[in-house]
């Protein structure tokens, strides 16, 4: 009796093929990095400059670890804002993308407002945004949701144009109705574009968030780089820097995986071509 579920031997081999090539794609990236904290290191040693002015790596690494439960304390609260305003970024920019996308006198109505809305700038429009809403959690997933929300819509409404007709036609010929045509034809069609505004978004999630503490909240990573810039310790503040930079990459690579197995044809596709 045969069985579609391959042996255990070829599954340990496939990860470990992914593993290795994984590592090789992102081995320049390990280089570079590592020459450019050698260099940065070796600069501070030899010019002999105050650590107040540029602090070394090897100090920067030693104030993230002495530092670590307070940074994790003010990680929190960033985290918590950046997942909630991107979720709900998420949530608005499918929602109308959809709406958008099965009336177009609606998107040429709506289209020039949401471009209109990424030329305002947030060093402007946080403060109102805390004045109006308070120092909670609400003006955060707010201008979170502000700056990640026009690359998902565009990918998305990108994504649903970019459906082959044949396709389309072929689906509709089946005698489906309008919504099960964009379930069967555009919304499949749309992940890759989907996918690619969802890696950008989740970059710009971090960042918003901490820009938003900047603008005023108790606790975060913003407030922390904040007060450490206030009483001269740039090693904290590059510390904090740090970690914001691993909870970027982190949330980089869970959209990577998210990908994978929501589009695994993909990649089965690529491995076929080699």
């Amino acid at each position: 009796m045969s069985t579609s579920r391959p042996p255990a031997w070829q599954v340990v081999r496939d990860l470990h093929h992914h593993i290795r090539t994984g590592l090789g794609r992102a081995l320049p990236a390990i280089v570079a990095v590592c020459l450019l904290v050698a260099a940065w290191e070796a600069y501070v040693r030899l010019s002999g400059i105050s650590p107040t002015t540029l602090p070394a790596p090897s100090r920067v690494l030693a104030q993230t670890f002495q530092s670590r439960w307070a940074l994790f304390d003010n990680v929190v609260p960033t985290l918590r804002a950046t997942l909630a305003g991107f979720g709900c970024s998420l949530a608005l920019a499918f929602i109308l993308s959809v709406l958008l996308d099965f009336c177009q006198p609606l998107r040429r109505a709506l289209f020039p407002l949401f471009i209109i809305s990424q030329t305002l700038p947030l060093v402007a429009i946080a403060p109102l945004i805390v004045l109006w809403f308070g120092f909670g959690l609400m003006p955060k997933i707010l201008l979170v949701a502000l700056v990640t929300f026009f690359p998902m819509l565009v990918a998305l409404c990108q994504g649903y144009q970019s459906t082959e007709d044949e396709l389309q036609q072929l689906v509709a010929s089946m005698g489906a109705p309008r919504w099960k045509q964009f379930l069967l034809a555009r919304l499949p069609s749309a992940l890759p574009f989907f996918f690619a505004g969802l890696r950008i978004s989740i970059t710009y999630a971090v960042v918003g968030a901490i820009f938003a503490e900047y603008a005023g909240a108790a606790k975060g990573l913003g407030i922390y780089m904040l007060n450490a810039k206030n009483n001269f310790r740039p090693d904290l503040v590059l510390a904090a820097v740090f970690v914001s930079a691993v909870l970027t990459l982190t949330l980089f690579g869970l959209t990577v995986i998210a990908e994978r197995l929501a589009m695994p044809w993909t990649r089965r596709g690529k491995g076929g071509t080699r």
